[in-house]
């Protein structure tokens, strides 16, 4: 008996003495043990009869040898394993032991077809029964895009946050976020909320001030990145935004098709939006949950949005770098590099550029007119209009690539009225005139028979004709001499 098989069964012979020596009852002995009855009653049953040796546990006299399946029947179980839909491993044995025994080879066990299937590779199973997409997702391997400095990448996307907050009609509606994150430090360089869905404004909106100086002292984080990183959003890869980028000399770069998870870091973000801000804020209502009563308006939670940001998660230790974002982008005096102004930038980023041609009478645009003392000199030529949709009161005008002037609506001058409140406004009348028009056809239809139009409603009765009068029986008639 070697050395460990003796401390073996010293080990089991002392957990038993209390129950062989003491009297120690065997369910006291297997408690304090932290066995089972069963297993402490074999041992005292084994030592009994054998002493310490019986206490040793026995080798399996085939614990070396293996069952060896021939190599056909190896692959046909590996392929039978690997088929769609998948089969349980019981009906696998039996077409195997079916096959073994066409070809004169022993049958196999359970035992040996459970291994061997169970010892597969579980990629190969995984693409076999799940696909490749949910291949790449578990056992590609991934290429992590590392920034070495501040602003060398620039990440931006938009989610629908979880909450319901009260818009200008105080009706309840879920809000969007834009959001543009510095890769190399994680800190927020520009947000955006908006109650529309996700548009190029709006990514110009977050890039503006993402790209520019910001008037509150705490939040530093500015300047033109060399790359921006995006999905394949229609807002993203935008004639206005592949314009603004070609300008400010920022490189675009879009994500994979299909594959979210190269934007990990800004969804990272909007899951600690989730999980650290929104969840303490009134109307917040998650996937699964009832909605709940919204209270806050957009103003109150862009507020809201803005102090977690400077002052919590900038200053907080970030779980992938160990060091807060601010902290990280300002490590080693970092120095942005910013556009000539303010105002070339927000012709950049706010306006979009169109071709028109000067009339007599001005610039016709978006069905208004825009006239300028300037535009004299160019009637008949061919410009190129900037226009902010958020307010149509103005119009940049530029002559080959010069600016020329700004031309003014008379008609908005003095107040700022965006594009949407024109379509929304244009879109009224036109129903209004439908309306109208509708009305005076239903009451052609009343008073004319006209084919489809049989059922006149009881409020819209056709009066009766008016008739002349008989003439009555002692009328006279006038007579000539000449009759």
């Amino acid at each position: 008996m070697d050395t460990e098989i003796q401390a073996l069964a010293l080990e089991r012979f002392r957990l038993i003495r209390p129950f062989l020596e003491d009297g120690v009852p065997l369910a006291e002995v297997a408690r304090q043990a932290s066995v089972t009855d069963r297993t402490l009653r074999r041992w005292v049953q084994r030592y009994q009869r054998d002493g310490l040796e019986g206490l040793v546990r026995k080798l399996r006299v085939d614990k070396h040898t293996s069952s060896v399946l021939p190599t056909p029947l190896r692959q046909l179980a590996e392929g039978l394993a690997l088929e769609t839909p998948r089969r349980s491993i019981k009906t696998i044995h039996r077409m195997v032991c079916e096959v073994a025994q066409k070809l004169g080879e022993r049958s196999p066990s359970y035992s040996t077809i459970y291994q061997l299937i169970s010892g597969m590779d579980p990629a190969m199973q995984m693409l076999a029964h799940e696909g490749s997409k949910i291949y790449s997702e578990t056992y590609d391997l991934l290429y992590r895009r590392e920034a070495t400095s501040p602003n060398e990448l620039w990440q931006a996307d938009h989610t629908l946050l979880d909450i319901w907050v009260l818009d200008e009609c105080d009706l309840p509606v879920r809000p969007w976020l834009s959001v543009i994150i510095d890769d190399y430090s994680r800190a927020i360089a520009g947000f955006s909320l908006a109650l529309q869905a996700p548009s190029a404004i709006q990514t110009a909106l977050a890039l503006r001030q993402g790209i520019w100086r910001k008037t509150e002292p705490t939040w530093p984080i500015c300047g033109i990145p060399q790359m921006l990183y995006t999905d394949h959003g229609s807002d993203f890869t935008s004639q206005h935004i592949e314009q603004v980028c070609a300008d400010l000399k920022i490189q675009m770069k879009f994500s994979i098709a299909g594959k979210p998870r190269g934007r990990g870091r800004i969804e990272r973000f909007f899951e600690t939006i989730n999980q650290r801000l929104l969840c303490t804020l009134p109307g917040y209502s998650p996937a699964g949950c009832a909605d709940q009563k919204p209270v806050l308006t957009l103003p109150e939670l862009d507020e809201a949005l803005q102090v977690f940001i400077l002052e919590q998660y900038h200053h907080e230790s970030h779980s992938a770098t160990g060091v807060a974002p601010l902290e990280r982008w300002q490590e080693h005096g970092f120095l942005p590099q910013l556009p000539e102004s303010l105002e070339k930038l927000d012709l950049l980023l706010l306006t979009v550029a169109k071709s028109r041609r000067v009339q007599q009478d001005g610039i016709r645009f978006q069905s208004l007119r825009y006239i300028d003392p300037l535009l004299a000199a160019y009637v008949g030529e061919s410009v190129t209009v900037r226009y902010d949709p958020r307010d149509m009161a103005e119009i940049r005008v530029f002559y080959h690539n010069r600016f020329l002037c700004r031309a003014v609506c008379q008609e908005l001058a003095g107040e700022t009225v965006s594009l949407k409140d024109i379509i929304r406004a244009r879109r009224q009348r036109k129903r209004d005139l439908h309306q109208m028009i509708d009305q005076r056809r239903c009451l052609v239809d009343q008073w004319f028979k006209i084919p489809g139009a049989e059922n006149v409603s009881a409020s819209t009765v056709r009066p009766e004709r008016v008739t002349q009068p008989e003439p009555t029986s002692n009328t006279r008639l006038k007579r000539y001499a000449t009759d």
